[in-house]
C-alpha cells in the first residue's frame, strides 16, 4: 500500500507539468479534482475485470458511524403503511467509489459485526419491497443513500461499521486515526502503487503530456491479483 499523500501527487504532477511547460499552471484544487476522476475511472475499470476482489487493503473502514432516529418522511417512505422505523446516519456521507456493480462496499454492520445490511440503489426500491406480500417474511435489514446520509430501515443500532472504497475524506469516522486532525493535501491515499502510478499516467495525459504505463499484467504479476 502506498503512503504518498494528496499533497505528494499534486506537487508531482505539477512538477512534471511545469518541466515540459515553463508557461503551466496548475492550481491544487485542478489537480485534485482531476485526480478524483481517473482515480474513479480506473477503479471501476479494475473492478469490472475482477482485479480488486482480492486486494481488500484497498477498502477503508469506518469503526463508528453514529446514527439516530428519523421517521418515515425523511426517509423517503412515506407511502409505507406497514410499521416499520428508521434511522439515518448523524453526520453526512462521505461519497463511496463507483464500481462495477454501484457503490463500491465490502459490508454494513452492526458495531459487532453480527448483523449486516445491505445498501441497494435507492428509497424507491425499498418502497417497492416492502409493497410485497411476502415482504413480512423477509428478515435482511437495508439502507440507502438519501440527501447525503445514509438511511437504514428496522435498526436499533447505536452505530454501524462500515468498509468500502470512498472518494472523499473520512477521517471524521475514524478512531484514533493518524489523519485526523490533518489537512486533507497531507492525508495518505488509501491505493496501492499499481493504481496511484496508472492514474498518475492518465492525468498527464489528460494534460496533455505523455507517460508510459504498465500493461495490466505486469500489474497483476507484481501485486498478485490472479
Amino acid at each position: 500500500m502506498s503512503s504518498t499523500t494528496i499533497g505528494s501527487v499534486t506537487s508531482r504532477i505539477r512538477g512534471l507539468m511545469k518541466a515540459e511547460r515553463q508557461d503551466s499552471f496548475l492550481t491544487d484544487k485542478f489537480i485534485y479534482s482531476l485526480f478524483k476522476k481517473h482515480a474513479a475511472l480506473t477503479v471501476k475499470r479494475l473492478d469490472e475485470k475482477g482485479k480488486l476482489v482480492k486486494f481488500s487493503s484497498v477498502f477503508e473502514t469506518l469503526d463508528y458511524v453514529e446514527l439516530v432516529e428519523c421517521d418515515k418522511i425523511e426517509a423517503g417512505c412515506t407511502g409505507l403503511k406497514s410499521y416499520s422505523t428508521f434511522r439515518k446516519t448523524k453526520l453526512p456521507m462521505p461519497m463511496f467509489t463507483e464500481g462495477a456493480m454501484g457503490p463500491m462496499v465490502n459490508s454494513i454492520t452492526s458495531i459487532d459485526g453480527g448483523t449486516a445490511c445491505q445498501i441497494i440503489r435507492n428509497v424507491d426500491l425499498y418502497n417497492y419491497m416492502s409493497r410485497q406480500n411476502t415482504f413480512k417474511y423477509n428478515k435482511t435489514k437495508y439502507c440507502w443513500y438519501l440527501n447525503d446520509r445514509l438511511y437504514f430501515a428496522n435498526v436499533d443500532w447505536p452505530a454501524c461499521r462500515i468498509e468500502g472504497l470512498f472518494e472523499d475524506d473520512i477521517s471524521v469516522f475514524k478512531c484514533n486515526y493518524d489523519d485526523k486532525c490533518k489537512p486533507r493535501q497531507e492525508q495518505s491515499l488509501n491505493l496501492p502503487d499499481y493504481i496511484l502510478s496508472e492514474v498518475e499516467a492518465n492525468m498527464l495525459k489528460d494534460l496533455g503530456f505523455e507517460l508510459k504505463v504498465p500493461e495490466d499484467d505486469m500489474h497483476d504479476n507484481r501485486n498478485n491479483l490472479r
